[in-house]
């Protein structure tokens, strides 16, 4: 295809993936409230009595529901933005390339809300509990519902990237980046490095940083294992010796 035809295709899959969010977006803008006391009830189930969230911004009433429904737009529709991209570099790549391409971009998002579902129901009933109980006395505990807000999604973004570690285990092993053995040989560097993640992505509590780094390490321990067992066939491999040139048709 002329690169002219090219731009136009990728032109095409950016309109639908945008397309996909709005779509979403105006779906969910009607329940923007009730998303957003969902997403902070772990939140509010900790706070102590006589205590509540509040507003300290002219706007953050109607402002951090509404991006609070934007960005889970995006989350719900990442599927579809991956499709329509894959679906763009698939038929330039070979027959072999593109049946793992697909198991991988499969177990990407899979991943990726595991992480979410993670962060949701395991990190923030245990880091919103130790909060509060850290609050020096006097003081009274009000957090704010849009700094709340920044907080959660960050975690939500950074736990999501985490589970991804085995993906990122498995691409850098199967592209020749590095073997397995390396890997194991680095272990403590990245069990190291997953803790210095975990303090950079996380609010300064150990709870979240821990939670962080100990599945960080796992999943990375878990790419191992599937890198060993799924190692591409190089005799499968060089049968592939020309690319798929058949087209993907749009959907």
């Amino acid at each position: 295809m002329p690169l002219l035809l090219h731009l136009l295709e990728l032109r095409t899959r950016l309109i639908k993936a945008v397309l996909a969010i709005l779509i979403l977006f105006v779906s969910l803008i009607a329940f923007a409230n009730d998303i957003y006391l969902t997403l902070v009830k772990p939140l509010m189930l900790q706070l102590p009595e006589n205590s509540e969230m509040v507003a300290t911004g002219l706007i953050d009433p109607f402002f951090t529901p509404f991006k609070l429904v934007l960005i889970l737009s995006f989350f719900l529709a990442i599927p579809v933005i991956l499709h329509q991209l894959w679906s763009f570099v698939a038929p330039g790549l070979y027959k072999g390339e593109r049946k793992m391409g697909g198991l991988i971009l499969l177990s990407s998002i899979v991943l990726f809300y595991s992480g979410m579902l993670f962060c949701y129901f395991v990190v923030f009933p245990l880091m919103f509990q130790f909060f509060p109980s850290v609050v020096p006395e006097g003081i009274r505990y009000i957090p704010d519902m849009t700094n709340s807000l920044n907080i959660m999604l960050k975690l939500f973004f950074a736990f999501g990237l985490a589970f991804e570690v085995p993906i990122f285990t498995m691409v850098a092993i199967f592209s020749g980046a590095t073997t397995v053995d390396k890997l194991k040989q680095s272990r403590s560097y990245v069990i190291v490095s997953a803790f210095a993640i975990g303090m950079l992505l996380t609010p300064p509590d150990m709870i979240s940083q821990t939670l962080l780094a100990i599945p960080m390490w796992l999943l990375f321990e878990l790419g191992l294992v599937l890198a060993t067992w799924f190692k591409p066939d190089a005799t499968s491999t060089s049968k592939n010796t020309e690319p798929s040139r058949q087209p993907i048709k749009s959907d």
